[in-house]
């Protein structure tokens, strides 16, 4: 069955660049209307100029940092109020910390999993129960390749995207008799601002299987689209994703170090 999201609104966080702008067009193209949220706001507004004039769709731009306490419920007060309703979640924000753990500053740290762990988590928590009431709406939380195994070197990181994926798939299954689809994209190295904010200089393996930020979105809004539980963007990730189920924990956390270097 093909869905129709022409006329409804998708919130999109992160959506300043990289993936989140990507998404922003693609759910454009699908005939949405938008609301764009980021730190930068400069930023935002360029990416709410181009789609405006390219697909002719409404975007509002909302310069917001999620990291900040309370900021996912100022955020839904803030659309609840001003009539807002919100179809399609794309939980989009996030980072990745690069280097030794006890290396990194705690600081760093602490903002990482404020906004990949609790303000993804805070605004699932919303919407789930707003969509359900309206028994419709569509929910995108992106992890990672680096849900499936530990990583040295992204070792916070990855443990953050291991928490994403096992909580996307559990509420998918919660949520299997209502109107409301919930899915997990994960995407392996992507040609985004990923690896510059994260602080490394990408290694061979991660050369050899980066994709473009459009072929992964793709990937994910049809999988979305489709109820499908997660997504693993590309068929080499998907494999080696499949195959951490054969390995010891140990030893895929030395596959995966090696592969980081």
């Amino acid at each position: 069955m093909k869905i129709n999201l022409r006329g409804k609104t998708a919130l999109i966080t992160g959506a300043s660049s990289g993936l989140g702008a990507e998404f922003a067009k693609q759910f454009a193209e699908l005939g949405c209307s938008l609301i764009l949220v980021a730190r930068r706001l400069e930023r935002l507004q360029e990416v709410q100029k181009e789609i405006s004039n390219r697909y002719g769709v409404p975007v509002e731009c909302v310069g917001m940092d999620l990291a900040e306490d309370d900021a996912p419920q100022k955020l839904f007060s803030q659309l609840e109020k001003s009539g807002r309703t919100v179809d399609v979640l794309v939980n989009n924000a996030g980072f990745g910390l690069y280097g030794d753990f006890r290396a990194t500053s705690w600081d760093r740290i602490q903002q990482m999993l404020k906004l990949d762990i609790l303000a993804l988590t805070q605004l699932t928590h919303l919407y789930t129960a707003d969509m359900v009431k309206r028994n419709f709406g569509f929910i995108l939380l992106i992890g990672s390749t680096g849900s499936f195994q530990p990583t040295p070197s992204y070792a916070a990181y990855s443990a953050a995207k291991s928490y994403v994926l096992s909580l996307g798939e559990a509420l998918h299954y919660e949520l299997r008799h209502t109107g409301v689809k919930c899915c997990v994209l994960c995407p392996g190295v992507t040609k985004t601002e990923f690896l510059d904010v994260a602080g490394q200089q990408p290694s061979t393996y991660q050369r050899a299987t980066m994709m473009t930020g459009d072929a992964v979105v793709r990937i994910g809004v049809n999988a979305l689209l489709k109820g499908r539980a997660s997504a693993v963007s590309g068929w080499s990730n998907a494999f080696l994703a499949w195959g951490t189920r054969f390995m010891p924990r140990q030893i895929l956390a030395a596959v995966s170090g090696r592969l980081m270097r």
